[in-house]
């Protein structure tokens, strides 16, 4: 009777983190894939103040999508140093996520691309949207509501 107890205190409490993370997840975020170059725009505090600093380079890995916890790493080369950085996708400090150019890759881990450098470390770019993807979700249905307004209206008055 007691292992019946704990495995729904199990499935309570899964669910109350569950609940907890939907909460804090953000309504719409850009569908990033590895291979493709982001500019990423995240908040700094300095003090008592925030700034907005911009992080642009190639997406070497996507881990949990689909979930509150979804990050991405990034990596770009400075004066010859990689360096690379994580970011969550939900992050309230995460202000805005920009597909610059869309890779053509095979696989969602991009480690061997930290061994290469200069030529040998590009990838092939594929053709795409751009206003298309960096356009989130909600912003398209906000744009079409006026749209279906409009039309309801114009059969209402014919």
């Amino acid at each position: 009777m007691s292992q019946v107890l704990n495995i729904k205190g199990k499935n309570m409490s899964f669910e109350l983190l569950k609940k907890v993370g939907d909460a804090q997840k953000k309504k719409a975020v850009i569908d990033v894939r590895s291979g493709d170059t982001v500019r990423v725009s995240q908040k700094i505090k300095e003090g008592d103040k925030f700034r907005i600093q911009v992080f642009e380079g190639t997406v070497i890995r996507v881990d949990r999508k689909n979930s509150h916890t979804e990050r991405i790493v990034v990596r770009k080369v400075t004066s010859g140093v990689g360096v690379e950085k994580s970011f969550l996708m939900h992050s309230p400090l995460v202000e805005k996520v920009e597909i610059v150019r869309r890779g053509k890759v095979r696989r969602n881990n991009l480690r061997y691309l930290r061994e290469r450098s200069g030529k040998s470390a590009r990838l092939t770019q594929k053709d795409f949207d751009r206003h298309a993807v960096n356009a989130l979700p909600e912003e398209e249905e906000a744009e079409e509501a006026p749209a279906e307004e409009a039309a309801a209206e114009e059969k209402a008055e014919a």
